[in-house]
C-alpha cells in the first residue's frame, strides 16, 4: 500500500462557501456602503452622492439592467467622462453579470462602431455630449436591437439631443435599490472589456476579470501608500484601463470621488483648492499643463498632492518644476493589456538626501514590480537573455502576475503570442539599473537606427523639455538615405514664447552626442490621445509633409 505522501496531505480539504469567496471589487461597495454610509462618496459640481446613496444607484442600475435581460457575459457599451454615471457602470454593470465596455470618447464613429460590434454591446449607455459621433456610429452598426440609454449632463456641450428611447435616471428608476445581487461564481469572469489604441491597425479587445481588478487595488493601496479617505480626483479617462481601476481603489478606501469632466490646469488648481484634493493621477502631458499654467488659473497648494503618472516617460525638467509647486510625483508604468500600473517608482528614503535634481532623475524611472506583479525581465533581443544591471544595455520588457489579462477578445493568435514563453511581451525597450529599477527608453517600434547606431527618442525628448521655451516635445525617425533614419523633433512652445530652429539645435549640441541631435525641427501642435500620450503615428504622416 503506497503510504500518504505530505503533498496528499494537504490535498484533502475542499473550497467551501465559509473558506473560499470570489475575489472581486464588488464586494468594497458593499462593505464601504456598510461601514461609511454617510461618508461623501461622489462629487460632481453640484451633485454629491454618500456610499449608501451611490450602492443604492449602483443596484438600480444592475436590477434595471437585468430586468433588459442583461447577464452574464453580456456586454453593456458606456461612452462617456468622468462623472458619477461612469463610476456606478463600473459596478451596477457587473452586479448584474455584465461586462463593461468603457469606450474611448474622442475615437471616430467607424471606431466605436467596430468596437460594439466586435464586443456584442447589447446595452449601450452614451453621454449625450458626444451625441454627433454616436450617431454616426449607431448608423454604421445597423443594429437595431442595441438599447441606447442617454446621459444628460449639464456641464456637457450638448444636453439637449436624445439618442436614445430613455435617459439614464429613468433607467435607473426601473430598477429596485434592493436589488438582490451577487459576486461572480468565478473570479476568473469577465469584468470589463477595454480596447488598445489601435494605431497599427483594428484596435484589440483586451479582457480583464474580477481577480486581476481585486488584486490591482490592494496593490496601489499598498505601493501607492494610500491612507483612509483619501480625496481623489478623476483626472485619468474611466475609459482609459478602467481608469488605472481607481475607482474601485477609492471605494475601497472609503474615500471621496471628485468627478472632472474636461482636464484643464484651471480645473486642477479649483478641485485642490475648493475640495482639498489629496490624490490624483494623469500622463506627463496634465503635469505640463499643471507646470505652465497661466497665474490666473494658479492656487496655492495648501500641502503636498500626490500624483501618479503614467503613459510615457516624463521629462525629469517637468519632474523638478512639479514638485516644486508643492507636488510629490510617484511614477508608473503599464498597458491596457497589465490593467494599468504594473511596475512603480518605489521610493527609498535613501535617497531622501540626493539633489533635487538627482532625486528627479531617479523619480523619471518607472521602476520595479508592484507587490501583485509576480515578476519583470529585461531581455536582449539578440540572445533573450537577461540584461546587466548596468543602466546601458537596452532589452524588452516582459512582465508575468496576476493583473495581465485575460488575453483579446475574439484573437486566439494573438492571445497565444501574447502570451508566448510564459512572459507578456511588452514591445518596450528599457534598461535596469542597479536595484532591478527599470527605466523605459522607448517602444521598440519608436526606437531610431542612425547609421547603424541606436538612438531613444526618449532621451532627446528629455534634453528638449529642458529647454525654457519648450512645453512638449516629441521625436520619431525620418528616413534618411545617408544615415537610414535621422531624429526629428516636433515642439509646442509656450504660451507667448518664441525661438528658433538654430536656438533648439544650438541647445541639443551643448547636451547631446552629434549622431543623437535632432537634425530637423517642427513647431506645431503635438497629435495626443484622450489620455495625453503623444500620437507618434500622426507625427510620421506630418514627416511625409515635411
Amino acid at each position: 500500500m503506497t503510504p500518504l505522501t505530505i503533498a496528499n496531505k494537504y490535498d484533502v480539504f475542499d473550497k467551501t462557501a465559509a473558506n473560499y469567496v470570489a475575489l472581486s471589487p464588488l464586494s468594497f461597495l458593499l462593505r464601504t456602503a456598510k461601514v461609511f454610509p454617510q461618508r461623501e462618496a461622489v462629487v460632481y459640481g453640484n451633485r454629491v452622492y454618500t456610499w449608501a446613496q451611490v450602492y443604492r444607484r449602483c443596484r438600480r442600475l444592475a436590477s434595471a439592467l437585468s430586468k433588459r435581460g442583461i447577464s452574464r457575459g453580456d456586454t453593456v457599451a458606456v461612452v462617456a467622462t468622468n462623472t458619477p454615471e461612469m463610476i456606478e457602470a463600473h459596478f451596477g454593470i457587473a452586479m448584474a453579470g455584465g461586462v463593461l465596455n468603457a469606450i474611448n470618447v474622442r475615437l471616430e464613429a467607424d471606431t466605436i462602431a467596430y468596437i460594439l460590434e466586435q464586443g456584442e454591446a447589447r446595452v449601450l449607455i452614451t453621454d449625450t455630449g458626444f451625441a454627433e459621433t454616436i450617431t454616426a456610429a449607431l448608423v454604421k452598426l445597423g443594429r437595431q436591437d442595441i438599447l441606447v440609454v442617454d446621459i444628460v449632463d449639464e456641464q456637457a456641450d450638448d444636453n439637449k439631443t436624445r439618442l436614445g428611447s430613455l435617459d439614464y435616471e429613468a433607467l435607473l428608476a426601473e430598477g429596485d435599490p434592493e436589488f438582490d445581487w451577487s459576486l461572480p461564481a468565478d473570479e476568473w469572469d469577465a469584468l470589463s472589456l477595454n480596447y488598445t489604441s489601435g494605431t497599427s491597425g483594428r484596435p484589440k479587445g483586451v479582457v480583464y476579470h474580477h481577480r486581476g481588478s481585486y488584486l490591482m487595488t490592494l496593490g496601489t493601496i499598498a505601493d501607492w501608500h494610500l491612507p483612509a479617505h483619501p480625496k481623489y480626483l478623476y483626472t485619468v479617462p474611466l475609459f482609459h484601463c478602467n481608469g488605472w481601476g481607481h475607482a474601485w481603489t477609492m471605494t475601497a478606501l472609503a474615500g471621496t470621488i471628485i468627478c472632472c469632466r474636461a482636464v484643464t490646469a484651471a480645473a486642477i488648481y479649483q478641485a485642490i483648492a475648493e475640495q482639498d484634493v489629496t490624490h490624483f493621477g494623469g500622463a506627463p502631458i496634465v503635469l505640463a499643463m499643471i507646470l505652465n499654467a497661466s497665474e490666473a488659473d494658479r492656487m496655492p497648494i495648501r500641502r503636498p498632492v500626490e500624483i501618479m503618472t503614467a503613459g510615457a516617460p516624463p521629462p525629469t525638467a517637468i519632474l523638478e518644476g512639479i514638485e516644486g509647486l508643492g507636488f510629490n510625483v510617484t511614477q508608473v508604468y503599464g498597458l491596457t493589456e497589465t490593467y494599468g500600473h504594473t511596475v512603480m517608482c518605489t521610493w527609498n528614503e535613501d535617497w531622501d538626501a540626493l539633489p533635487f535634481a538627482d532625486r528627479a532623475v531617479i523619480k523619471a524611472r518607472q521602476g520595479v514590480a508592484m507587490t501583485v506583479t509576480d515578476s519583470l525581465r529585461v531581455v536582449a533581443l539578440e540572445t533573450g537573455e537577461d540584461v546587466a544591471e548596468d543602466g546601458k544595455q537596452i532589452g524588452e520588457l516582459m512582465i508575468r502576475g496576476n493583473t495581465l489579462m485575460k488575453g483579446y477578445l475574439k484573437d486566439p493568435q494573438a492571445t497565444v503570442k501574447a502570451f508566448s514563453g510564459g512572459w507578456f511581451r511588452t514591445g518596450d525597450l528599457g534598461v535596469v539599473h542597479p536595484g532591478g529599477y527599470v527605466e523605459i527608453k522607448d517602444r521598440l517600434k519608436d526606437i531610431i537606427i542612425s547609421g547603424g547606431e541606436n538612438i531613444s527618442s526618449v532621451e532627446i525628448e528629455n534634453v528638449l523639455h529642458h529647454h525654457p521655451a519648450v512645453s512638449l516635445a516629441a521625436v520619431v525617425a525620418k528616413p534618411d538615405e545617408k544615415w537610414g533614419e535621422i531624429p526629428c523633433a516636433f515642439i509646442e512652445l509656450k504660451e507667448n514664447i518664441n525661438v528658433n530652429k538654430e536656438e533648439i539645435i544650438a541647445f541639443c549640441k551643448q547636451h547631446l552626442a552629434g549622431f543623437k541631435r535632432p537634425k530637423e525641427i517642427v513647431f506645431c501642435e503635438i497629435p495626443k490621445t484622450a489620455t495625453g500620450k503623444i500620437q507618434k503615428h500622426e507625427l510620421r504622416k506630418m514627416l511625409l509633409k515635411v
